[in-house]
């Protein structure tokens, strides 16, 4: 039975591919934008597989009225792919709680929202799968983005207790790590209003890299899409999938110096016992 999918930031960069290999397999697509316009090439090309609509993640009051809208016309989700998000750049110092909590708003609790709308139907059915675009960012962080990773970070310790929670019941759970890939996200990014000259040499050297990045990164957001759609079809999905020479290289680093560090200080840090 082909699936349906519910993709949110499917007018650009992941979401628009993973929409367009979701299309290829055969499945219908419900590609979320917040300007639905920004979709409807997609819809004309394909008008019996790709429904628009409109949703803006941030909204969590409305994602319920979604839900039951897109399960009223097509009677199921099989797969929901929260993809939609923003960069930002900023000391941690720099930023302020509004630019804090509005990126939580779009990496956490807008997605928890849309799993928590689709969970009862995949439990019912006891099958779905639960994709949630992370970054390599998720694993590990950089000097001027504590924001953007603390919201990846965060979606991620949820994610792995959510895996726990439905693989009982038949239900896949995927987090996806990209490194740098040709989208949007650069172009999207926001950046703090406040500049501490202190931190010119650290989170500058960010800014930078995002200012001049975009257009130039190695990863293509098609095959990416292939990788993804490959890792929910294996016997076993892994929980976590880094994509990209850079993000594996990246994951794969940080585990390795999390490790020396936990062995560097084990035998003291064991010894805390009452005793």
């Amino acid at each position: 039975m082909n699936k349906v999918w519910l993709v949110t930031g499917a007018n650009s960069g992941f979401g628009r591919a993973i929409t367009r290999a979701a299309v290829a397999a055969g499945d219908v697509v419900v590609a979320a934008a917040r300007r639905v316009d920004a979709v409807e090439d997609l819809a004309a090309a394909h008008p019996d597989q790709v429904d628009p609509v409109r949703l803006d993640v941030t909204d969590t009051a409305a994602v319920g009225q979604v839900v039951a809208d897109v399960l009223a016309r097509h009677g199921r989700i099989d797969v929901l792919v929260n993809n939609a998000g923003r960069g930002h750049v900023g000391a941690f110092e720099e930023d302020t709680d509004k630019e804090l909590r509005d990126l939580f708003d779009v990496h956490v609790f807008g997605p928890a929202a849309l799993v928590r709308a689709v969970l009862p139907g995949m439990r019912e059915r006891r099958s779905g799968a639960i994709v949630q675009m992370s970054s390599m960012g998720g694993q590990t962080s950089f000097a001027g983005f504590s924001a953007y990773s603390g919201t990846k970070f965060a979606l991620e310790g949820m994610t792995e207790a959510l895996r726990a929670e439905v693989a009982p019941l038949g239900i896949r759970t995927l987090i996806v790590e990209p490194g740098a890939f040709r989208t949007t996200l650069y172009g999207n990014t926001t950046a703090s209003a406040r500049r501490v000259e202190d931190y010119a040499a650290t989170v500058g050297a960010t800014r930078a890299m995002v200012d001049g990045g975009d257009g130039g990164q190695p990863g293509d957001p098609a095959r990416a899409a292939a990788v993804i759609i490959a890792a929910l079809e294996a016997e076993e999905t892994p929980l976590r999938l880094p994509l990209g020479a850079d993000g594996v290289d990246a994951v794969l680093g940080h585990l390795d110096e999390v490790r020396a560090e936990v062995e560097a200080w084990r035998e003291r840090a064991s010894d805390t016992a009452f005793g």
